[in-house]
């Protein structure tokens, strides 16, 4: 661009003249010219000085603004980006949770609310300590938009106190959206199940040995109950000690459902070792509510007996069959046998008897060699190894001073085997309400409190491992990932087109058969496109592409305005929000 001066005597004028052509049409001609205006004798004339009908549009029009005085700038300079920050992640995940009407979910507007909603859709795009979630904040529009960049460590803290204040008011009203509603939840079906994280620290009284579903057993840690509707939405979360048997959990579970949500006639649904028998006589004298469970082995077993009503000619014809037993009065029992699940337990099981076997050699070599003597020195160290891979059961030991023998207890061996891929599920719902079909599709719902674990765990929230001392803290921090879990559940069915979800999962014709992934969803695998040929990503990988959606702040030149502009959405950006039903906010706020 040019840069010119202001002059009252030169201007471009555009003279239009129109001619006639040999064959007799009328064209119009333009000429750009540059003249110079002046008076002469009173009159005013004009002077042609150059003819620039030859440049290009924009140098014509350059010249003309630069002649009326106006000042042009070289191109870049009109405008200047001052600060470009990642906008897309934050934005999606703020538009889910105004769809879902969060912010009022939580609590009355204010800045612990604020700070509390920061902090789950922190915990959603970017999950880490919340010294490194206030970090974190300035980095995104999420800080500026909601005014928290510069919010300190104490404020943080004070908003998990507050949000955990409010749990049991949070919990209730996503018990009445996904429980007690009888159109989201025909069934009247809770589900609960219970999990462990490893804790750091030695000072946090909720700290405490016991067993650990994540492999660390020399790490004190918490367990903590998650209580989702069918579909696995997450509705309530209490966390407890790291030595908390199921059991004692489900009776909490129980008093959230019957107490604290105020429900009745609810169907809980649980694993076999969670809801015992002596559970279940606790629910009958104590509440109307309802359970689905499953039966424990030695249970199983005593119905398998020869004059048991659990025979293997139940399943000539069909995976599941129905029966009753007079231990069981008032309850429904539907057997089941998974030919799959029976395959992999009598593979898995054998592969552990022979590393049994191989553990023991050493010391069997060492008895026959004679370096290891005597009854008492032989069984300590058959006695450290033999139940490494819980197969000592499955053993006959004899041990003298020298000698040791190790044989397989064939019998007990092929009469676990004999029950291999076999269930029984026990419930009280009535066969008016739930087909025998229906109660294992039920009791497999379970999976997905399990999949709800997996989000908050591994893949998505990483919980784990916890870092705060106190108990309230560790309450607040796990309450702010189970939230983040309800925010990312919705996110992920929403942007199923997008990621490799199944968006079209296929009925089961066998309850009892293993689920199975639709042709497209298997297509979208192996291509790693949708039908519509667009690329798929993993959740995570699809927020970072969120994240590509810049705010840029643009100052415009000679003033002191600041302009918030995007960039320029990606089709799969805007696909995204399309998806959430949302429009790309500029400010989150608006």
């Amino acid at each position: 661009m040019l840069m010119g001066k202001s002059s009252d005597a030169m201007h471009v004028a555009t003279v239009i003249s129109r001619r006639m052509n040999k064959d007799g049409l009328e064209r119009e001609y333009r000429s750009h010219l540059v003249r110079r205006t002046f008076r002469e004798d009173g009159k005013v004339k004009h002077q042609t000085l150059a003819n620039i009908s030859a440049l290009p549009v924009g140098a014509i029009e350059a010249i003309r603004a630069s002649l009326r005085g106006e000042q042009l700038l070289p191109a870049g300079h009109l405008m200047q980006i001052t600060r470009s920050v990642p906008h897309g992640h934050v934005a999606a995940v703020w538009a889910m949770a105004k769809t879902l009407d969060l912010g009022a979910l939580l609590g009355p507007a204010g800045r612990h609310r604020d700070l509390a909603l920061a902090l789950i859709i922190a915990r959603v795009v970017r999950p880490g300590s919340k010294l490194a979630t206030m970090s974190w904040w300035a980095d995104t529009t999420l800080g500026a938009d909601l005014d928290i960049s510069g919010a300190t460590s104490d404020e943080v803290y004070a908003a998990m106190d507050w949000l955990q204040g409010r749990q049991d008011a949070i919990e209730k009203k996503l018990a009445g959206r996904h429980l007690a509603d009888e159109l989201v939840n025909p069934q009247k079906m809770a589900m609960f199940d219970l999990s462990s994280s490893w804790m750091e620290g030695t000072h946090c009284p909720l700290a405490k040995r016991g067993y650990s579903r994540d492999g660390k057993k020399n790490r004190p840690q918490i367990e903590y109950g998650l209580l989702t509707d069918p579909v696995g939405r997450p509705v309530a979360i209490r966390v407890f000690a790291g030595n908390t048997a199921d059991p004692t959990a489900f009776k909490t579970a129980v008093t959230i459902v019957k107490d604290t949500f105020k429900l009745d006639k609810m169907v809980m649904v649980g694993d076999r070792g969670m809801i015992t028998s002596a559970r279940i006589k606790a629910l009958r004298e104590d509440t109307d509510l309802g359970w689905l469970s499953a039966l424990r082995a030695p249970a199983i077993q005593k119905l398998a007996a020869d004059s048991g009503p659990l025979q293997m000619t139940l399943f000539d014809e069909q995976d599941l069959a129905e029966i009753s037993h007079p231990d069981y009065k008032g309850e429904r029992l539907i057997a089941c046998r998974n030919p799959a699940l029976a395959k992999s337990r009598h593979h898995k099981r054998q592969e552990l008897l022979a590393a049994t076997e191989t553990t023991l050699a050493p010391i069997v070599e060492a008895v026959v060699a004679g370096r290891l003597t005597g009854a008492d020195q032989i069984g300590l160290k058959v006695g450290k190894l033999i139940d490494k891979y819980k197969m000592a059961k499955h053993f006959n030991i004899r041990i003298d001073d020298h000698r040791l023998q190790i044989e397989r207890d064939t019998a007990k061996i092929e009469a676990e085997a004999a029950l291999d891929g076999i269930y029984v599920i026990r419930t009280s719902v009535h066969t008016d309400t739930l087909d025998a079909a229906g109660v294992v599709e039920a009791y497999k719902n379970l999976s997905r409190v399990e999949r709800d674990f997996r989000t908050i765990k591994v893949d998505d929230l990483d919980l784990r491992p916890v870092f705060h001392r106190l108990d309230n803290r560790v309450r607040g921090h796990v309450l702010i990932c189970m939230l983040a879990a309800y925010l990312t559940w919705h996110l992920r069915q929403a942007w199923a087109p997008l990621t490799f979800t199944d968006e079209h999962r296929p009925e089961r014709t066998n309850p009892v058969a293993p689920a199975t992934r639709s042709e497209t969803a298997e297509q979208k695998t192996s291509r790693r496109k949708n039908a519509d040929n667009q690329p798929v990503r993993s959740f995570r990988a699809l927020l970072d592409h969120l994240a590509t959606l810049t705010r840029n702040d643009v100052a415009i030149a000679g003033s002191e305005t600041t302009i918030a502009m995007l960039a320029e959405p990606t089709p799969d950006q805007r696909q995204a929000f399309e998806l959430l039903g949302q429009p790309i906010p500029v400010n989150l706020r608006k």
